[in-house]
């Protein structure tokens, strides 16, 4: 028979992924170009012949989803295959209506043809939206397991945007491997929090193969979920994370409602910040869902490394990236400290933007007076540094989970936000874990 045409749309993640477990061996479909988005300089480049297994010897070109019309009309598309996440709904419709109008079917591939299992237990978390709390939620969780003795091992949601082959399976132990693998700075956010905490963390591209690793050392296998995606492996306890600050996202974001209808658990974070009216619509919306989950309510206090330096001084904030671009939250930690910690002004840096992030302010134009920490690759990373030097402020503001200062020079005063899960009443993430 001759085999289905495939369009997989993807961002370097999720795609890849649903290419390995569903595509990679299946002689029923011809899988012909990903597209990318979100994350820049992905595409024009390939899924190599060494991952993409013997049905493509020569690799799968990589092109922007741009192309995307282009694409199905010279290589008779029959299908296009949604792979990526923190969409709206509406948007991932539109898209839908789109490929429709050109010929080819419009898909949505499901949990039970890519969700791996594992022998040794899983935990899982996730969240209905980029930036809820998910990496403190993970922190905690770790804690919780280690004092039980148990050996963690994180998984972390893929970041491939290097060197395809080379980044098959990732192993980070000590800070230096951040180095060995050569990560940006998103890659350094994600995973340095694990490492400083004394878990070993794996990530890469194929998920079967590092899975097969993780199980020789784990005793429990924690999922480090990421930008409201659903888990690779099947989880025995599945925690997904809420943000009453933007109540209504995780009814209308995908695949972030479909985390919540399957969560075992509900954490309701940033309950300090929100209104009590938002926590109720959010708990209203959460049991309109999922009534048999369990909800856990938490905040996330946030202290600061050296609070004086800012009092009464000109500040720029620099914060969390992907929270800021297709998170689409208007501020983080590093905001509130300014506020709670007297700064005078929250200077604008956008009449001092350099290089690549101009471009990251046009196409998100909703940011605000805020420096998302941009830096998946080199050029990025200066050009973040310039802007920072560039700037006419009195302090920085570090309100990203790493230590900025650690990868780029920042040659003006500065301080960093911490900030950690903190339940409130019960019942608590320790009491979850006790069915595990």
């Amino acid at each position: 028979m001759k085999p289905i045409n495939v369009l997989i749309m993807g961002a370097a993640g999720r795609d890849f992924h649903n290419f390995n477990t569903y595509f990679r061996n299946n002689s029923r479909y011809r899988v012909v170009a990903f597209t990318a988005t979100q994350i820049p300089n992905i595409e024009g480049r390939k899924y190599p012949a060494e991952l993409a297994g013997e049905l493509y010897p020569d690799g799968i070109p990589i092109e922007p989803e741009g192309n995307l019309a282009d694409l199905i009309s010279k290589n008779d598309i029959d299908q296009v295959y949604f792979s990526y996440s923190d969409i709206s709904n509406q948007y991932v419709m539109n898209l839908s209506s789109y490929v429709n109008s050109l010929g080819p079917s419009f898909v949505l591939v499901g949990p039970k043809q890519t969700m791996l299992s594992s022998r040794v237990p899983v935990v899982s978390v996730c969240a209905v939206r980029t930036g809820c709390g998910k990496s403190q939620t993970t922190r905690r969780i770790a804690d919780i397991l280690k004092e039980k003795g148990k050996k963690i091992v994180a998984i972390r949601h893929p970041m491939p945007y290097g060197d395809l082959v080379a980044q098959r399976v990732q192993r980070f132990e000590t800070l230096d491997d951040l180095k060995k693998h050569n990560c940006t700075i998103e890659e350094m956010e994600e995973y340095e929090p694990h490492i400083v905490q004394g878990s070993v963390v794996y990530a890469g591209v194929d998920y079967g193969e590092i899975l097969k690793q993780a199980e020789q050392e784990a005793d429990v296998i924690l999922w480090d979920g990421g930008n409201n995606d659903l888990p690779f492996y099947k989880p025995d306890l599945h925690i997904v994370v809420t943000d009453p600050l933007r109540v209504g996202h995780e009814l209308t974001y995908y695949p972030g409602t479909a985390n919540l209808r399957m969560a075992d658990c509900v954490v309701i974070n940033k309950e300090v910040e929100a209104s009590n009216e938002d926590i109720q619509v959010l708990r209203q919306h959460i049991r309109q869902v999922n009534t048999r989950t369990k909800i856990i309510d938490a905040a996330s206090p946030i202290s600061l490394e050296k609070p004086d330096v800012i009092t009464d001084k000109r500040v720029l904030v620099i914060e969390d990236g992907p929270t800021l671009t297709h998170g689409e939250m208007k501020y983080g930690a590093g905001i509130m400290a300014a506020h709670r910690f007297g700064a005078s002004e929250i200077v604008d840096p956008r009449p001092f933007l350099k290089g690549t992030l101009i471009k990251t302010f046009e196409t998100y134009p909703d940011i605000g007076p805020l420096l998302p920490a941009m830096g998946y690759g080199d050029k990025q990373m200066k050009d973040l540094e310039d802007t920072i030097d560039e700037v006419d402020c009195d302090v920085v503001i570090i309100g990203t989970p790493i230590d900025l200062r650690r990868v780029i020079k920042i040659s003006k005063p500065s301080t960093r936000v911490f900030y950690n899960l903190q339940e409130i009443g019960a019942p608590t993430l320790e009491d979850i874990l006790k069915t595990l």
